[in-house]
């Protein structure tokens, strides 16, 4: 009875896989700052550290499932479950608001930079056309926005037992996000300006290339929950993983909306556009 447990809390027990994580971490990240700066071995540490990263993941989450199906996620467990996902949101947030911070820095005040590359206007006279923010832009934002109606139909199916429901629901979000993919690829590929000559090229790729970058990581996320889906995994009672899934898909439409508003229309407004 010493030993009995008296509170709603899982206390893990001792595991390799924080430890094998940050280590990992710290690996890719040396990794590539080696690479950016062309020292040999850089490339092969980086890669080394983001296969540990990758391992770490899989074996660590593979681990909260089945401690989900043991029964130890508890309501008090599955509350801090969605605090966590809710402060990494916040994180990403804050992550985003520094891209946008240095697109505004450097449209606001294109006299402070470097007048013989910026001319002191806004794109900067080395760019010839922008992006035309009502052709693919548009698309991938109507696609977007219609990936979010989809996920949320296959959370609505989950949530009164309609197991089909939920995974039509998620293999259209799937599909809507590899075309977004395709298309923003597709759309880098032909450009009329190339990343780093300047700093609007800089701006916009770094943004919208995270926010890319965000897509397939989610898209990754959703298929994942697919395969959860057809083993039977999700409850309606009891569903976390599918809804930090989808949590975080929607934050990610709404980066969206605020980088088309504000990178294509609002940044090249009145620009000859490609």
């Amino acid at each position: 009875m010493a030993g009995a447990k008296n509170h709603d809390y899982h206390i893990l027990p001792p595991d390799i896989w924080p430890l094998t994580g940050a280590l990992s971490a710290l690996t890719m990240t040396s990794g590539g700052v080696l690479f950016m700066h062309s020292l040999p071995g850089g490339k092969a540490v980086m890669l080394l550290g983001l296969l540990g990263v990758l391992l770490t993941m899989f074996s660590w989450w593979g681990k909260v499932i089945k401690e989900a199906h043991a029964g130890d996620h508890t309501p008090v467990v599955q509350l801090h479950q969605r605090y966590g996902m809710i402060l990494f949101i916040a994180s990403e947030v804050m992550f985003f608001v520094g891209w946008f911070w240095a697109f505004f820095d450097f449209s606001l005040f294109p006299s402070t930079l470097n007048v013989d590359v910026i001319g002191g206007q806004w794109p900067p006279k080395a760019i010839e056309a922008v992006m035309d923010p009502f052709d693919l832009p548009l698309l991938n934002t109507l696609i977007l926005l219609c990936s979010g109606c989809t996920l949320t139909w296959g959370h609505h199916a989950l949530i009164h037992g309609d197991r089909d429901g939920l995974k039509k629901g998620l293999w259209a979000t799937i599909l809507l996000g590899l075309l977004f993919s395709s298309i923003q690829a597709y759309e880098y590929a032909h450009a009329p300006f190339a990343f780093g000559k300047n700093t609007y090229g800089s701006a916009f790729y770094m943004a919208t290339g995270f926010h890319g970058f965000h897509v397939i990581v989610g898209t990754i996320f959703l298929i994942v929950c697919q395969v959860r889906a057809y083993k039977g995994d999700f409850t309606p009672r009891q569903h976390f993983g599918f809804e930090a899934a989808a949590w975080y898909w929607h934050f990610v439409d709404v980066v969206w909306l605020f980088l088309f508003v504000a990178i294509y229309v609002w940044g090249g407004w009145g620009y000859p556009t490609h």
